[in-house]
């Protein structure tokens, strides 16, 4: 799984994750190939500063140096990152009448004896927030594929909200029924946009990468 390298500078590094790759090394011998270990060989001093799901594939950042990873882990917090997805999802969700966005408001939270499953949660759920909106029809019958944009960060955000209402995501082998899980040969969700503010200077950064499905 080779990984491409989009952006590098002094202050941090953008690359393009395949799906299959973690971010960050798993527990045990047999999980510590990672992004993270891949480009702290090329960039020593590279921090992890946010994960994306084992299965999702595109575009994640690392800082360089400890008050670089401090200064976007802030950024990140206080939702001065933009990020947005692609995803193909079952079915043809319903969403605002002039084709915009639409919101997945649900408190999510742990599905504890099911980890690491995530569950929708309205007793003790953490708020959740995503906005999203139809791109057309999916490249199978069917499907549909969406503009995502977590405005929230929780763990399997876009898979447990796109769940709950009714449209899971093709190839989700946590989250979608058996046969739509092995629909695809990977789950069909990749990190497509990524704007911040660069951390030396404010300037506008913006990174696309399109989908491979």
């Amino acid at each position: 799984m080779p990984v491409e390298v989009l952006h590098a500078d002094a202050w941090c590094v953008v690359a393009d994750k395949p799906s299959g790759l973690l971010s960050v090394p798993g527990r045990g011998e047999g999980k510590q190939d990672c992004l993270a270990s891949r480009l702290q060989a090329l960039f020593p001093d590279a921090l992890v500063v946010h994960r994306l799901d084992m299965a999702t594939s595109g575009l994640w950042i690392m800082a360089r140096g400890l008050p670089v990873q401090r200064q976007l882990a802030r950024a990140f917090e206080h939702r001065q990152v933009r990020k947005r997805y692609v995803a193909v999802v079952d079915g043809v969700p319903v969403g605002t009448a002039d084709g915009g966005w639409s919101e997945i408001d649900l408190p999510l939270g742990a599905d504890w004896p099911n980890r690491p499953r995530q569950q929708v949660d309205h007793e003790h759920g953490r708020p959740s927030l995503t906005r999203w909106r139809v791109l057309g029809a999916g490249p199978l019958p069917g499907t549909t594929r969406l503009e995502l944009e977590p405005v929230t960060g929780r763990s399997h955000q876009l898979r447990v909200h796109l769940q709950a209402i009714g449209h899971p995501i093709v190839g989700d082998t946590l989250y979608a029924p058996a046969e739509l899980a092995a629909a695809a040969p990977r789950l069909l969700l990749h990190a497509s946009e990524l704007a911040l503010a660069h951390p030396a200077d404010g300037r506008p950064m913006h990174w696309r990468s399109p989908p491979p499905f």
